[in-house]
C-alpha cells in the first residue's frame, strides 16, 4: 500500500485535533456504530479539560488505496521540542490557521521548524464558518510569514484549502457556499502534493525514535519512522547510543497505529511509523540498525529546559490528611517515571526530601503537578525560576517573543505592565478596534503575567509567547510580587466574624469554615508588607443584649486560586502545598515569631 506521512501543525486552539477527528470519521476509520468522543486524539483528562494537546499523537487512515499516517502535534510553546523532532518523521505538514486570528507566534514557531526540515506544506484555513472570518487577509498573512521565514520557491507554491473542522466541511474555495460535508479535498491535496516517504526499501534496517512512550511491562517504547529496510519481531538489532557506544537487543514488540488504536504487528517496512519495544532505556535520537551495519543517523536536537522549581515532601501540619502518596520515595519514583517518556524534563536530587525539576515552561511543569495531584500525590512546590546559563563568561537568561492582541482601551495598562516586567516593544499594529503588540520579554518577566494580563484586559486580551534565545541578564528586579500577604497566626477553622473584621485589610483567599494553620497565606494585604492575622477568632458571647442588634455578616467572595495562579502568585519565601483536594499557599517558615526574626535579619 502506498504511504503518506504528514504532521498537523498550528497555533494552540486553531483546530488541529478537531480536524484530525473529522479526517478519522470521514475516511471510514471508525465503524458506523462506534461511539467517538469529540477531540478523540486528546486522550487524557487534562487535555480534554484545557482543550490543548499536550503529547504528540500518532494515527493512520486508509483513503483511496493510500495509508496516510498522521501526527497530531502540540500547539503550545512548552511542548515545541516534540514538533521539531516530528519533522524528522514526516514528508509534509498541514498548517492549520484560524480564519479570523490568522498567523500567531506559535504558527511562526511550528512553520519555522517545518521549513527548516524541508517538508512540503499545505495550508488549511480553518473556522471558515466564523462570522468574523477573513480568509483572503489570512492567506496573505501566511504568504508573508513564509517569505519572512525564508521559504524556497517550491515551498511558496503551497495549496490552500478552506474548512470548518467543527462542522466537518471543506472546499478549495474561500466562498462559504462552496463548503461540502466532506474532508476529501484535504485528503486529495495530501495525496497529490506530499511525496512518498524518502526511504530505502532494500537496504539494511535503520530506525530512529523521535518520541517516547512508556509502559510498566516493556519499559520505554521508541516511536519513529523506519528509514531503511524492514524489521521483524524477535530480531536482534544494534542500538547506537547518544555517546557513540553500541548495544545489542532483541525486538520484543512492534506496534503500528490505526485510528485510535495501537496494534501489535509482526513486521515493519521502510516508511512505516511504528513503536518498537525491547530496549528499556532507549532514548530519543539514538539509531537502531541491523547488526553489522551500524550507521548512526544525525542526532535529534532536544530543547533545553528554561524553567526550574523545587518539588518537596509536604511538611505542613495537614500533611498526610488528603493524599495517598506522601513519602520521598514515592515522589522520587513518580518523577523518575515521568522522565522515562518526557525527554524535555530533568530531575535532580537536592537533599533527601527535595528535588529540582526543570522543564520547558510554566505550563509544562504545572501539568506535571496537576497529573500527580490527581493520582493521589501530596507535595509542596516552590516558585518557578528561570535557568541561568553562562555563555562566553556572561550570565544569560532566556527571552521570549510575545504577541498580544487587545481592544484599544486596554493598550495603555498592558504597555505599562510589560514595561515593569522588562519588556521591549518591537512593533505595534492597530486594526478593527484591536491593537497587536509585539514584545521581547525576559522569561522571568512572564512568570505570573498571565493572571495580571487577564485582569488588566477583563479577559478580552489574547497573549501568546514562544522561546526566542538566551541573552545577557537584565539587571532590573522583575518577577516578584509587590503586594504583601495576610498570614494566619493561629490554627483552626476560619470564622465569618474574623474574616468580616479583616475585609478592610485586603482581599481574602478563603471562606468561613476553611481549615487553616499557622503560616498559611489566607489573603492579599492592601499594603506591601506581610501581616499576621487571626482568622479563627470567634465573637465574644455575653448575656447582655446589644443596643445595636447584630447584623448578619455579608462577606465578599474570596479570590479563586487555580494551580497556575498559585504558582504565579508566590514569592521566594513561599510555597504551594498541593494535595488531591486542595491547593494552599504558605510561608516557608510557618512559625510567626521565627518568620519575623528571619525577615528583620534579611532587611538589615
Amino acid at each position: 500500500m502506498k504511504q503518506r506521512n504528514i504532521a498537523i501543525i498550528a497555533h494552540v486552539d486553531h483546530g488541529k485535533t478537531t480536524l484530525v477527528d473529522q479526517l478519522l470519521k470521514q475516511s471510514g476509520t471508525f465503524r458506523e456504530n462506534e461511539e467517538v468522543q469529540t477531540r478523540a486524539m486528546d486522550s487524557n483528562d487534562l487535555e480534554r479539560e484545557r482543550g490543548i494537546t499536550i503529547l504528540a499523537k500518532t494515527t493512520a487512515i486508509h483513503y483511496k488505496g493510500y495509508r496516510i499516517n498522521i501526527l497530531d502535534t502540540p500547539g503550545h510553546a512548552d511542548f515545541g521540542g516534540e514538533v521539531e523532532r516530528i519533522m524528522n518523521m514526516v514528508d509534509g505538514v498541514l498548517l492549520v490557521v484560524d480564519a479570523y486570528e490568522g498567523t500567531m507566534p506559535q504558527t511562526r514557531f511550528v512553520l519555522k521548524k517545518a521549513l527548516e526540515a524541508g517538508v512540503v506544506p499545505i495550508v488549511v484555513v480553518n473556522k471558515i464558518d466564523k462570522p468574523s472570518a477573513r480568509p483572503a487577509v489570512v492567506v496573505d498573512e501566511v504568504m508573508d510569514l513564509f517569505i519572512e521565514l525564508g521559504a524556497s520557491l517550491e515551498q511558496l507554491d503551497f495549496p490552500v484549502l478552506y474548512a470548518s473542522a467543527l462542522n466537518g466541511t471543506s472546499s478549495t474555495d474561500p466562498d462559504i457556499t462552496t463548503q461540502k460535508k466532506t474532508m476529501d479535498p484535504i485528503l486529495d491535496a495530501v495525496i497529490e502534493n506530499i511525496p512518498e516517504p524518502k526511504v530505502d526499501e532494500n537496504g539494511p534496517f535503520q530506525f530512529q525514535p523521535a518520541l517516547l512512550d512508556y509502559n510498566d511491562f516493556v519499559g520505554r517504547i521508541g516511536i519513529g519512522v523506519v528509514k531503511r529496510g524492514h524489521i521483524k519481531v524477535n530480531t536482534t538489532v544494534s542500538c547506537i547510543r547518544l555517546d557513540g557506544s553500541t548495544k545489542q537487543f532483541r525486538i520484543q514488540k512492534i506496534f503500528g497505529f490505526y485510528g485510535l488504536n495501537k496494534i501489535e504487528i509482526d513486521e515493519a517496512h521502510a516508511g512505516d511509523i511504528v513503536a518498537i519495544a525491547g530496549l528499556p532505556d532507549i532514548s530519543v535520537g539514538e539509531t537502531v540498525c541491523e547488526v553489522g551495519h551500524e550507521e548512526a543517523l544525525p542526532k535529534l536536537r532536544i530543547d533545553e529546559p528554561t524553567l526550574q522549581m523545587t518539588f518537596g515532601v509536604n511538611t505542613s501540619p495537614f500533611a498526610g490528611k488528603e493524599g495517598k502518596f506522601l513519602t520521598a520515595r514515592k515522589i522520587e519514583e513518580r518523577l523518575m517515571k515521568e522522565t522515562e517518556k518526557d525527554v524535555s524534563l530533568k530531575v535532580s536530587q537536592i537533599d533527601s526530601e527535595n528535588w529540582m525539576v526543570s522543564g520547558r515552561g510554566e505550563l509544562h511543569l504545572s501539568i506535571l503537578i496537576e497529573t500527580m495531584r490527581r493520582e493521589g500525590y501530596e507535595m509542596q512546590v516552590s516558585k518557578p525560576q528561570i535557568i541561568i546559563k553562562e555563555i562566553d563568561g556572561v550570565k544569560c537568561e532566556p527571552y521570549e517573543d510575545v504577541e498580544i492582541e487587545v481592544p484599544e482601551e486596554y493598550v495603555g495598562p498592558v504597555i505599562e505592565a510589560l514595561g515593569n516586567r522588562g519588556g521591549t516593544m518591537e512593533n505595534m499594529h492597530p486594526f478593527d478596534n484591536q491593537t497587536k503588540l509585539l514584545y521581547t520579554v525576559p522569561s522571568r518577566g512572564l512568570i505570573g503575567f498571565t493572571t495580571e494580563f487577564m485582569t488588566l484586559t477583563k479577559g478580552y486580551g489574547i497573549l501568546s509567547h514562544s522561546f526566542k534565545s538566551y541573552e545577557p541578564m537584565s539587571t532590573s528586579n522583575i518577577g516578584e510580587r509587590k503586594a504583601g500577604v495576610l498570614v494566619a497566626m493561629e490554627s483552626g477553622k476560619a470564622t465569618a466574624y474574623a474574616l468580616g473584621s479583616l475585609e478592610d485589610r485586603g482581599e481574602m483567599f478563603i471562606e468561613p469554615g476553611t481549615d487553616v494553620y499557622e503560616g498559611m497565606i489566607v489573603g492579599e494585604h492592601s499594603h506591601e508588607n506581610d501581616l499576621a492575622v487571626n482568622v479563627v477568632k470567634g465573637k465574644q458571647l455575653t448575656n447582655t443584649r446589644s443596643a445595636t442588634k447584630d447584623h448578619t455578616v455579608v462577606l465578599k467572595r474570596p479570590r479563586e486560586m487555580s494551580l497556575e495562579v498559585c504558582l504565579d502568585y508566590i514569592n521566594e519565601d513561599e510555597l504551594v502545598e498541593v494535595t488531591p483536594l486542595n491547593y494552599r499557599l504558605r510561608k516557608k517558615i510557618l512559625n510567626t515569631n521565627e518568620r519575623k526574626k528571619y525577615d528583620s535579619k534579611k532587611s538589615k
